[in-house]
């Protein structure tokens, strides 16, 4: 009789990467536990990934595969020379998990998450020298130690790699062992606020990302764990970093305290501008728009030109209506005469409003101020605009002068076009 036949399903070769995830979540735990929490912290925000990096065919052949932990290159840049500690770190912990599988051999290697920026040779917006000086200038006055509860080598351990950095002191050969002399072994050797000036760390004239990131380091819970500390000097950062469009904000929270992080804003002038912008394009008005790109552009860089723009502004504007209302001017008309002009011909204090009605008298000193912003704007550009002589005393006036300037014409240009706008709607109904 013959035997019945039988068949074998032959299972596959179990392999590590079936259960990475709970491998590295175990070697997290791992690593917490023993309070290697710098390597536990990179182990959960890693991406992981897993490449074959070799084959030895000897006593039954072995494959190499290292797991690339993929994190944020801010991050790996801070590394420095602790990278190596780390990867160890992780490796023995690991290692017992993966043992059994006999013919791979795995490592840990961190490397940088790499991310597609399109626009990555953009310099962004820079923090004028100025406006740094000045944040620097509130931790002076105020005798705030920029350090928190850190020493100040463990403090910029976290943002720069002193161990790369040079020494200016001979007989060490990097900036770590320099400033632990002067600063932590003989604290007096060199002022409080020697980081502020050292072109080692250029916070002064490096990129803003530098400058950014030690203010943000400076309000970590870590350095500085009192909440009402940290956000009277957020505060105090973001009142001048916000004239130049910058803001430090609450990022993911470390144990319920915020991080904080450096993100863009548009500049309250920028938004005015854009809108200015749309009002050039609605009147056709070519000239007005350069006009508006070259107050944009000359706010912060030269407050004068701004000024003196600001008053071109409003004059473009008003010469730009009256020739679509196909109403005559002189040519040597000044600011003045056209505003008038094109008040009355817009009736921009308004006969309509009733005495009785509430408020009545409170639009029309509106719109008469408003009227007015123009007589304003020629005698601040005939006092510190463009286009006069200066003695060799002469001051200027500041940024935010010229940003309210500015916003003040684009105020008036805004109101006068909507309100042409209207005009010319029920003209046409």
């Amino acid at each position: 009789m013959a035997l019945p036949q039988m068949s074998f399903e032959r299972k596959s070769m179990p392999h590590f990467s079936d259960n990475l995830d709970a491998y590295l979540a175990t070697a997290t735990e791992m690593l917490s536990t023993a309070g290697a929490f710098d390597a536990a912290t990179l182990l959960k925000v890693a991406e992981p990934e897993i490449e074959e990096t070799g084959y030895d065919n000897w006593n039954g052949g072995t494959t190499y595969w290292t797991i690339y932990l993929r994190i944020p290159a801010g991050e790996f840049a801070q590394l420095g020379v602790r990278k190596d500690a780390i990867e160890e770190q992780i490796n023995n912990r690991l290692k017992p998990m993966l043992e059994k599988f006999q013919h791979d051999q795995v490592s840990v290697s961190l490397s940088p998450k790499i991310v597609q920026k399109p626009n990555w040779r953009d310099t962004g917006i820079d923090i004028p020298r100025h406006v740094r000086n000045e944040i620097l200038d509130i931790l002076r006055v105020e005798n705030i130690c920029w350090a928190g509860q850190l020493d100040e080598v463990e403090f910029l351990q976290r943002i720069y790699d002193l161990d790369s950095l040079p020494s200016t002191d001979p007989r060490f050969n990097n900036a770590s062992r320099d400033i632990w002399q002067h600063r932590v072994n003989n604290p007096d050797d060199w002022p409080d606020d020697w980081v502020f000036s050292d072109s080692r760390f250029a916070l002064l004239d490096g990129p803003p990302e530098i400058f950014l990131r030690f203010l943000c380091e400076m309000v970590h819970p870590v350095v500085r764990p009192d909440r009402n500390d940290t956000l009277s000097l957020v505060n105090s950062f973001n009142d001048r970093l916000q004239q130049v469009g910058w803001k430090i904000v609450e990022a993911e929270p470390i144990a319920g305290r915020p991080r904080f992080q450096p993100q863009q804003t548009k500049l309250s002038t920028g938004r005015s501008v854009t809108r200015a912008k749309a009002v050039a394009d609605a009147l056709d008005a070519g000239w007005m728009q350069k006009e508006i790109e070259r107050a944009e552009r000359s706010v912060d860089s030269d407050p004068a030109l701004a000024i003196g723009t600001a008053k071109e502004l409003v004059e473009s504007c008003c010469k730009s209506i009256l020739t679509k209302l196909e109403v005559e001017f002189s040519k040597n008309a000044d600011i003045s005469d056209l505003t008038k002009t094109l008040a009355k011909e817009l009736k921009l204090v308004p006969e309509g409003i009733p005495n009785e009605a509430k408020g009545a008298e409170t639009v029309r000193l509106i719109l008469r101020n408003l009227s007015a912003l123009t007589g304003y704007l020629t005698e601040l550009r005939g006092l510190y605009g463009t286009g006069h002589g200066r003695d060799g005393k002469h001051r200027g006036l500041e940024p935010r002068h010229a940003r309210l300037a500015v916003g003040a014409a684009v105020v008036f240009i805004d109101f006068i076009t909507e309100t042409y706008r209207q005009r010319s709607k029920k003209t046409s109904e």
